[in-house]
């Protein structure tokens, strides 16, 4: 069996899935994707998809049919995770996490990495042109815009953090004993947060980071 899965190591979308993995016992290589360098997942799906997560399972490539579809995720869960990641029983409870942490909190946390995140691309050429690609989405200047705002968009993001506290202060996983995907999606974001040590978990909030400094997966 050949598993191979693309990333960008610091991506939201990209380390729940990696987590996923990980925990389901999935034996896989991993390929780091360029933010500026889509060509190697464009020639792989034929054109069909340039972001990632992108996961090729013995030469098939799975990756997300629309904006805001969990399909890798699923096929992993269906395929290797026995139905661990959604189970049936709390699926509208799960979908409506997920929904909320890739939303409202990625909305926070991506803004708090990238004002690292993109000064630290030493290339010109290459920094240019993942600038390019957020202005386009978010507006001319907005990197320097989230750089004034950081303050007030970590305050956003603490409140938003706080209601998962309420639940991690007590209970090991989100919705219950077990990890479920919201949980590998709560990961994804703090992961994303906190990765090359850009941000750190707020000390008052010690649900979030026992659950982030144990993993999903043990």
């Amino acid at each position: 069996m050949s598993v191979i899965f693309y990333q960008m190591p610091h991506s939201p979308y990209a380390i729940p899935i990696r987590q996923s993995l990980i925990a389901c016992g999935v034996a896989h290589e991993t390929h780091d994707v360029p933010n500026w360098d889509r060509g190697e997942i464009i020639r792989l799906t034929g054109g069909a998809y340039y972001q990632i997560p992108l996961l090729v399972h013995d030469g098939r490539a799975i990756f997300e049919s629309g904006g805001d579809t969990l399909d890798v995720a699923r096929y992993v869960d269906a395929t290797w995770c026995n139905g661990r990641l959604f189970p049936e029983a709390i699926a509208a409870a799960n979908l409506c996490l997920t929904e909320w942490i890739e939303d409202a909190v990625e909305a926070r946390t991506f803004k708090l990495a990238d004002i690292h995140y993109v000064p630290a691309i030493a290339d010109t050429v290459a920094r240019t042109m993942v600038v390019r690609h957020k202005e386009r989405k978010f507006g001319r200047g907005c990197v320097d815009q989230w750089t004034r705002d950081a303050v007030s968009i970590r305050s956003e993001l603490d409140g938003l953090l706080s209601r998962c506290e309420a639940t991690l202060a007590h209970s090991p996983f989100l919705l219950g004993a077990t990890p479920v995907y919201a949980d590998f999606a709560l990961f994804g974001v703090l992961g994303n947060l906190t990765h090359n040590g850009w941000n750190q978990l707020s000390e008052d909030q010690p649900g979030p980071r026992k659950y982030f400094s144990v993993k999903v997966s043990n």
